[in-house]
C-alpha cells in the first residue's frame, strides 16, 4: 500500500465555523418533550436544551484544539487518502511501538489522557479512522476494516516500526483484530477492550451465570439500542443530511451513547436504565467529541464505515498473542471460553469492576494499566 507526503499538521478551525455553530445553536428548532421520564426514547428534551445552551454560552473549542496541538500531529497520504495521526515518541530507549485505534462515536480525543502514562514505555501512533476527525473522507467504497488494517500496518512500517503492538475498542477493536489476523508477520500482539466474537452454540445447554447475563445484555442491545447501527450500515448518506445540518442533532446522536454505553449509574441488569452521562464524562469532554464531528462535518463519512464494513464483516481467527479487558458496561461481552473460539492465543484476561465502552476516555488510569499488563505478557 502506497504511503507518501507525510507532513506535520496543525489544527486550526476557522473562526467563521465556530461563529456558524453558535448561530445554529441559537436558532435551533426543538421537538416536543418525550412521553416518558427517562432516556428510553433518546436524550430527554430538558437535558438536550441544557447541554446545547452550555455549548453555546460556555464551551471553548480552542481549549481542546490547543491540547491536541500540544502533541505532534501529522497527515499521511495512504492509498490516496489523507490520514491524520498523532505520533508520540517515547523518551525510553527501550520503548515498544503501539498503535491505538478509536471507534464510533469516538476519536483520537479519547486517548489524550493516556498519552502521558503510556508514552513512558511506548512509541504511540494514534490515527483518526478514514472519514473521522481530520482524516480525509473516502470517495471509494473500499475503506473497510480490512483495508484500514492494511493501511495501519503499512503506516507503522513507514514510521520505522518493523514490529509493533496494536490496541483498539469498538471499530478500533475490529481493525486491531484484522491487523492481528492478517498482518501477524509484523504485529507482535494485540489488546482489545471490546471483544468481538460469537458465543459458542455448543455451550448453550451449560451456560454460566455470567454468560446468561452477557446474552441478555446483547439481546437488549439488539432490540433496543441498535437503531443507530442499522441506519448507518444501510443509509449513512440519509442520516448524514440531518446531522450535517443540525448541531443539536449531531450532539444528541453522540450524547445518547455517552449515556447508554458508559458506566454512569445505570440500574443493574444489563440495560441502560437510569444513570446520567455526566457521572462518567464531563460536559466539556462530551462536547469536545461532538464539536470535532460537527466542525469536520464527518457525520456521514464516519457512519459510512458501517456500510463499507458490515457486508463483509467476519470473525476470522486471531493467532497472535492477545490481551482482553472486560469493562462492565461494554456493549457486548464474551466469556473466555467463547472468546477462545476466535482468539487462539489469549495471554491476558481481566474483568474490571468499573468503566464502559469508551474505556480510555472514561477510565484512563485503568485503561493504561490494562494495556501495560497485557503487553507485559508479550514480546516483539
Amino acid at each position: 500500500m502506497q504511503i507518501d507526503n507525510i507532513r506535520a499538521f496543525e489544527i486550526a478551525v476557522p473562526q467563521v465555523a465556530l461563529d456558524d455553530l453558535k448561530a445554529r445553536l441559537a436558532n435551533a428548532r426543538w421537538p416536543e418533550k418525550e412521553t416518558v421520564d427517562d432516556w428510553d426514547q433518546g436524550v430527554p428534551l430538558a437535558y438536550a436544551q441544557e447541554l446545547a445552551a452550555y455549548w453555546h454560552d460556555h464551551y471553548d473549542w480552542r481549549r481542546i484544539e490547543a491540547r491536541l496541538n500540544a502533541h505532534p500531529n501529522f497527515l499521511a497520504a495512504i492509498d490516496g487518502l489523507d490520514i491524520h495521526f498523532l505520533h508520540i515518541r517515547s523518551p525510553n530507549p527501550d520503548a515498544r511501538p503501539l498503535i491505538l485505534t478509536h471507534g464510533w462515536p469516538g476519536s483520537v480525543l479519547e486517548f489524550l489522557d493516556v498519552i502521558e502514562p503510556l508514552s513512558a514505555d511506548y512509541h504511540l501512533v494514534i490515527p483518526s479512522l478514514p472519514g473521522y476527525g481530520f482524516s480525509g473522507k473516502p470517495t471509494e467504497a473500499k475503506w473497510s476494516v480490512e483495508h484500514i488494517a492494511a493501511a495501519w500496518d503499512a503506516l507503522m512500517a513507514v514510521l520505522g516500526y518493523p514490529r509493533y503492538f496494536a490496541q483498539g475498542g469498538d471499530w478500533g477493536s475490529a481493525v486491531t483484530c484484522a491487523i492481528g489476523g492478517n498482518h501477524a508477520d509484523r504485529c507482535a500482539g494485540i489488546h482489545v477492550n471490546m471483544i468481538v466474537g460469537q458465543p459458542d452454540p455448543a455451550t448453550m445447554s451449560d451456560l454460566t451465570d455470567d454468560e446468561k447475563a452477557y446474552l441478555a445484555r446483547f439481546g437488549w442491545y439488539r432490540a433496543k439500542d441498535n437503531g443507530y447501527s442499522t441506519q448507518q450500515a444501510t443509509r449513512p448518506q440519509t442520516i448524514g443530511y440531518a446531522l450535517a445540518d443540525s448541531p443539536v442533532g449531531q450532539m444528541c446522536w453522540i450524547v445518547e451513547k455517552c449515556h447508554g454505553w458508559t458506566d454512569c449509574g445505570h440500574q443493574p441488569g444489563g440495560q441502560s436504565i437510569g444513570g446520567h452521562p455526566e457521572k462518567a464524562l464531563s460536559r466539556d469532554a462530551m462536547l469536545d467529541t461532538v464539536s470535532l464531528y460537527w466542525l469536520t462535518n464527518s457525520a456521514a463519512s464516519s457512519a459510512r464505515l458501517y456500510w463499507h464494513s458490515f457486508a463483509q464483516f467476519g470473525f476470522g481467527e486471531v493467532h497472535v498473542p492477545t490481551g482482553c479487558s472486560l469493562f462492565p458496561n461494554e456493549i457486548m461481552r464474551l466469556s473466555r471460553r467463547w472468546a477462545e473460539g476466535r482468539y487462539k492465543n489469549i495471554v491476558y484476561w481481566n474483568t474490571l469492576d468499573k468503566g464502559g465502552h469508551f474505556a480510555a476516555w472514561e477510565q484512563p488510569e485503568l485503561f493504561a494499566r490494562e494495556v501495560r499488563a497485557a503487553f507485559a505478557a508479550m514480546t516483539l
